[in-house]
């Protein structure tokens, strides 16, 4: 390690982004030990990722419902992923909760429109690029593969 990357500035990059150890390690390198940049280059990486892995089979996944306002609406949304061993994932669950909000909340009508759609909690960040984190979190390719929401009609 270079003296301004310091086992200490990997941890820190590791605990804000999951991203493993070794390509927090080659960021920060980069970067020359400079936090904001490595953050940028992570995030270049997150998409070349996504797209190395696109052409892999789905065969497990996830699904996840969301009922809001007192049961007056309610969203469902399957994940997918290419094993067992990510869709157990904490990572994977916690995204396809987030997804799940984010369905109930605007109502987009297929997978396509929720991913470019910006993230309710982060207006800066779309669904598209969370996906790509989560995607190089796990090392697995990962898909919206079909939602719903439901609201109950007005009196």
């Amino acid at each position: 390690m270079s003296e301004q990357v310091t086992t200490e500035l990997v941890k820190e990059l590791r605990d804000a982004t999951g991203i493993s150890v070794m390509q927090c390690r080659r960021a920060l390198e980069e970067a020359a030990g400079d936090m904001e940049k490595a953050l940028a280059i992570l995030k270049k990486n997150s998409r070349d990722i996504a797209l190395k892995k696109a052409d892999r089979a789905l065969g497990s996944g996830y699904i996840y419902a969301y009922v809001h306002g007192e049961g007056r609406i309610g969203a469902m949304i399957e994940l997918m992923c290419e094993t067992d061993f990510v869709a157990k994932n904490e990572i994977f669950k916690n995204l396809a909760k987030e997804l799940c909000m984010q369905v109930a909340a605007t109502n987009p009508s297929n997978p396509e429109n929720l991913l470019q759609e910006p993230f309710i909690k982060n207006e800066k960040v779309t669904i598209a690029s969370l996906i790509e984190e989560a995607t190089a979190q796990t090392g697995e390719k990962i898909e919206i593969s079909r939602l719903a929401r439901f609201e109950l009609a007005q009196k």
